[in-house]
């Protein structure tokens, strides 16, 4: 499956491919024209990428009942992800994956409303429950295909 990334303009900076990878779910591709620097970036539970401000994209995937970050004794989410980190050319190759979960298996990703990548416009804290301090969400992609 895939995500075409998109700013809150419409334009489109890249796409992103999701797979299975045993207990979690590989995301790869590579994004261009973001702001340099460090950025969240997190799997939600809606597949709609209404800007400007993404809200569309509901809460942060987490179909057990956990806290957000991975350096959280109660986490983390299925969809907290690791920071991006943006070179000076607005560009950052992202190859990573989720701390659990599935596309279509147990606990899916991949359900009746579909799922979003959402991308904050500062890092994540991976500690702060819902979403690590990340602020305000800049770019989405609707997680689509079969």
């Amino acid at each position: 499956v895939t995500a075409t990334v998109i700013d809150a303009s419409g334009r489109e900076l890249g796409v992103l491919s999701l797979t299975d990878a045993g207990a979690a779910i590989s995301i790869d591709g590579t994004l261009r024209g973001l702001t340099p620097g460090v950025h969240g970036m997190h799997l939600h539970t809606v597949g709609r990428c209404d800007g400007p401000d993404f809200a569309s994209a509901g809460a942060h995937w987490s179909p057990t009942p956990k806290q957000h970050g991975t350096t959280n004794a109660a986490g983390p989410h299925h969809g907290d992800l690791l920071n991006l980190t943006v070179g000076a050319d607005s560009s950052v190759v992202v190859t990573m994956s989720t701390p659990a979960g599935s596309l279509r298996g147990e606990n899916p990703l991949l359900d009746a409303d579909g799922a979003a990548i959402v991308v904050h416009a500062t890092a994540d804290d991976y500690k702060t429950d819902p979403s690590g301090n990340s602020g305000a969400r800049m770019a989405c992609g609707v997680v689509s295909g079969s």
